[in-house]
């Protein structure tokens, strides 16, 4: 199912047929049902739990996976140290890491400068990339270009796969996406039927939605980016002033926590925005500081910095990155949407 989804992708975006065709796992893969002692009633309540897979499974403690499904403790200690057994959980050499890595795949911004700034190929799958700065620096606008990129084939700088796009602050624009289509001379309608929309309302609605990414991959959707635009703005709302600090902070660990599982299990890319504020203890410099702290600040594998720049130019400058230099380019925004020139 999924194999033709993404090939319908490929053809119905870009108009043509594909030659190309993924190849169908050999191996069939392993379910929660194969575990010893797990049956239909513990799966339907896994599920309904937002676990799906051996490494939901295998993460868990004994205590709290026989709360979640049912099962006594000891039946759930079996079940996990035997989903662990499945997974080869543990340590493995660096090479074997790298080979693991090769899944991996790039979706390009549609500026050659700020792939460069990302590495080379753009944002990447199992990583979370993110972009704060204050209004109009092109946070949102890259979040789109990427969702109508992420459709391409893999030589276009693609990921043959669908968007999702998490919509806390009424930014999303059906009219803007037909643009940056039409622009890339792809079929508008089509480009729209691939990205999957919602609106989160509070934060405990934004966060319930990262389980509903989970339940459509699991569904067969074949989603290969998450976009949140942005992270921060109903945790900054509903938690105010230093009394609700503490409960903010942790709330938006664990859903920082959540995406990056999500991103891990699914090899799904990751773009967040996220607001900024002023820092009043800066004397000298730029005093713009993201929401979040070091919470966001540690969990984001990828994390930027836009400004407006001159003569209608952003400026994104590459604040952490786990293996890549400080460094800052430049891009434009257009009817292409992310550009290098306008």
């Amino acid at each position: 199912m999924v194999s033709k989804e993404v090939s319908d992708i490929k053809e119905e975006v870009t108009g043509k047929k594909t030659e190309k065709k993924i190849k169908k796992k050999e191996e069939k893969e392993k379910k929660i049902s194969d575990l010893p002692g797990i049956g239909p009633t513990a799966v339907q309540k896994l599920e309904d739990a937002g676990i799906y897979d051996l490494m939901g499974i295998a993460v868990l403690g004994a205590k709290e996976l026989s709360e979640i499904s049912g099962l006594g403790e000891a039946v759930a200690r079996k079940a996990i140290q035997a989903s662990r057994k499945m997974m080869s959980l543990g340590f493995q050499t660096g090479f074997e890491y790298s080979q693991k890595r090769i899944e991996i795949k790039k979706i390009t911004t549609g500026s050659q400068n700020l792939n460069e700034l990302l590495g080379g190929k753009g944002i990447e799958t199992k990583a979370i990339t993110e972009a704060f700065g204050a209004y109009g620096s092109g946070k949102t606008q890259l979040g789109l270009t990427l969702a109508v990129k992420t459709q391409l084939p893999h030589e276009m700088g693609g990921a043959e796969g669908k968007a999702v796009y998490i919509d806390t602050e009424g930014t999303f624009r059906p009219e803007r996406v037909r643009q940056i289509a039409k622009a890339l001379d792809l079929n508008p309608e089509e480009v729209l039927k691939n990205i999957f929309v919602a609106r989160a309302f509070n934060s405990d609605h934004q966060i319930l939605l990262i389980d509903k990414v989970g339940e459509m991959v699991k569904d067969g959707e074949p989603i290969r980016l998450v976009v949140v635009d942005s992270l921060t703005a109903h945790f900054r709302a509903e938690f105010s002033g230093r009394g609700q600090l503490a409960d903010r902070q942790q709330k938006l660990n664990k859903y920082m926590h959540n995406l990056m599982k999500m991103a891990e299990q699914h090899n799904v890319a990751v773009y967040v925005t996220n607001q900024v504020m002023a820092n009043p203890a800066m004397m000298f410099g730029d005093p713009t500081t993201a929401i979040g702290g070091n919470i966001v600040g540690h969990a984001s594998t990828y994390r930027m910095y836009l400004r407006r720049g001159k003569k209608g130019s952003r400026v994104a400058k590459l604040i952490d990155s786990p293996n890549l230099p400080d460094n800052e380019t430049m891009f434009f925004i257009g009817e292409k949407g992310v550009c290098d020139e306008v």
